[in-house]
C-alpha cells in the first residue's frame, strides 16, 4: 500500500472549516480506493495569542496542533510569518517548521513514500525542501492564485520555477492552469490535469421546497459564496442585482470587505434584499443551494471553482465570469450561463436570462454527475506509483 504525506496549509481546521475542503475531499476520495494510506501536515501561521480580538491570527493560535478529521490523522506545525518580507522567507520557514513533526512521523512507523503538496506557493516550494532534506519525491499540484498571481513577482515566480523543475511531477486542477504552467516554463514536462470533483452525495437536489421555508426563502433568491474579498466579486453581484426586481441576493462567506459591501447595499437602496450568511458547514450549504434559484460567481480569477459544482450537484444552475478555469466548469447550456466581461452589466444580462429561462434543474444535476472523483482517484493513484522510485536531483538550489 502507497503511503502518502499530504502537505498544504490549505486544509481545513476547527477555525476554519471551509479552509481547502476540497483538498480534504479530494483526499478522502482518495483513501476509499484502499490503495493508499495517508497522513496530513498542514502548517499554520504561529501567533501567541488566540483572543479573538486578534481577528484570523487570533484563529491560528486556536487551531490544535493535532486532531482526527474523517479519520485522518492531521498535524499543525507552527511556522514564522515575517511582515513585509514574509514572500521572501515563507517557504524555508514553513519547511522548517514542519520538517520535526516529519521526522516525528518517520519514526512512529509512517515512512511514506511520497509528499503530496497542494499550492505552489510557498506550500509547493517549502514541500520541495523537504523532500530534498528527507529524500522523498513531490506532486505538487497548482490551484488557482498559485499560478495566476504569485509569479506576477519576481522571486516567488523563480521559487516556483525551481521547485517545479525538481519536483516527480507537477499537476494543475484546470486545463487552463496547467497551460499558463507550461508558458511560464514550470516543470520538466507538460504538468497533468487533475480536476476537482463534487461529493455527488453530499451535494442532491432533494428537498427543496423544504429548505426554502426553513431559510425564509421567498421568490427568486440568487446566492454568491466566497470569501469577502474583491476578487470573488460580490460587489457587482449587489450592484447587478438592482435592476432584477424582485429578487434578492444571499452573501455566505467572510472576509475584510463585509462592512464594505454592507454599505454598498445600502447605499444603493438593497439592503432590504441583500442578506449576508456568516460561513456555514458543508453539509448546512446544501440546502443554500437547494433553496436558491441560481449562484453567481463574479471572480476575477479562479483555479477550479468547486462551488459551481456543487451548486450543480443539487440542480442549481450557475452564472460564472469567463476567466481561468471558468469555462471548463461551465461547458454547457444545462450548466448556466458564462459572461464574456466582469462587469454590472454583462451579469445584469446573465441574471436576467437565468431567472427567465432557467434550465431543468434535473438536467443541471445530470451534468454535474459527470463531474465525480473517479478519474482523479484513478489518476492520483497512477502517479504516485509511478513516483515511488524518483528522487528530487541532487544539488538543486533556487535558479531560475
Amino acid at each position: 500500500m502507497l503511503r502518502i504525506l499530504t502537505f498544504t496549509s490549505l486544509y481545513p481546521n476547527p477555525e476554519q472549516p471551509r479552509h481547502g475542503v476540497f483538498i480534504e475531499t479530494r483526499l478522502r476520495h482518495l483513501l476509499t480506493s484502499r490503495r493508499v494510506e495517508a497522513k496530513v501536515v498542514a502548517p499554520v501561521p504561529w501567533f501567541p495569542l488566540g483572543s479573538p480580538r486578534f481577528g484570523r491570527y487570533g484563529a491560528f493560535s486556536r487551531v490544535p496542533h493535532r486532531e482526527l478529521r474523517h479519520g485522518i490523522d492531521v498535524r499543525h506545525p507552527r511556522f514564522l510569518t515575517v511582515p513585509a518580507v514574509g514572500s521572501a522567507v515563507s517557504p524555508v520557514a514553513m519547511a522548517a517548521g514542519a520538517l520535526p513533526v516529519l521526522r516525528a512521523l518517520a519514526r512512529e512507523g509512517f515512512d511514506f513514500d511520497a509528499i503530496d503538496a497542494h499550492f505552489f506557493f510557498p506550500d509547493g516550494v517549502a514541500a520541495m525542501l523537504l523532500g530534498k532534506w528527507l529524500a522523498k519525491p513531490v506532486v505538487i499540484t497548482a490551484r488557482g492564485s498559485d499560478i495566476t498571481y504569485w509569479p506576477q513577482s519576481a522571486l516567488p515566480l523563480r521559487m516556483i520555477r525551481w521547485a517545479a523543475r525538481a519536483a516527480g511531477c507537477c499537476a494543475a486542477v484546470s486545463r487552463a492552469l496547467a497551460d499558463e504552467m507550461v508558458r511560464l516554463g514550470l516543470g520538466r514536462q507538460p504538468p497533468r490535469v487533475l480536476r476537482n470533483g463534487v461529493d455527488l452525495a453530499l451535494f442532491h437536489p432533494g428537498g427543496r421546497a423544504e429548505a426554502r421555508a426553513e431559510l425564509g426563502f421567498e421568490g427568486r433568491v440568487v446566492l454568491s459564496v466566497g470569501n469577502l474579498i474583491e476578487l470573488k466579486g460580490h460587489h457587482l453581484a449587489i450592484e447587478a442585482l438592482a435592476t432584477v426586481p424582485g429578487a434578492s441576493l444571499v452573501i455566505i462567506g467572510s472576509g475584510p470587505e463585509e462592512a464594505r459591501l454592507r454599505a454598498l447595499a445600502a447605499r444603493l437602496g438593497l439592503a432590504a434584499r441583500v442578506r449576508f450568511v456568516r460561513v456555514v458547514p458543508q453539509a448546512d450549504l446544501r440546502r443554500y443551494y437547494v433553496a436558491a434559484d441560481l449562484l453567481v460567481l463574479a471572480s476575477s480569477r479562479e483555479g477550479w471553482p468547486n462551488v459551481l459544482l456543487e451548486a450543480m450537484a443539487c440542480g442549481t444552475p450557475v452564472l460564472a465570469t469567463r476567466v481561468w478555469g471558468m469555462p471548463e466548469v461551465v461547458a454547457a447550456p444545462e450548466a448556466g450561463v458564462l459572461v464574456p466581461e466582469r462587469t454590472v452589466a454583462a451579469l445584469q444580462a446573465g441574471l436576467e436570462a437565468l431567472l427567465s429561462a432557467p434550465p431543468d434543474r434535473a438536467a443541471t444535476r445530470r451534468y454535474a454527475e459527470g463531474f465525480d472523483w473517479s478519474a482523479t482517484t484513478a489518476a492520483q493513484i497512477e502517479m504516485f506509483e509511478r513516483l515511488s522510485c524518483p528522487r528530487p536531483p541532487e544539488g538543486a538550489s533556487f535558479r531560475a
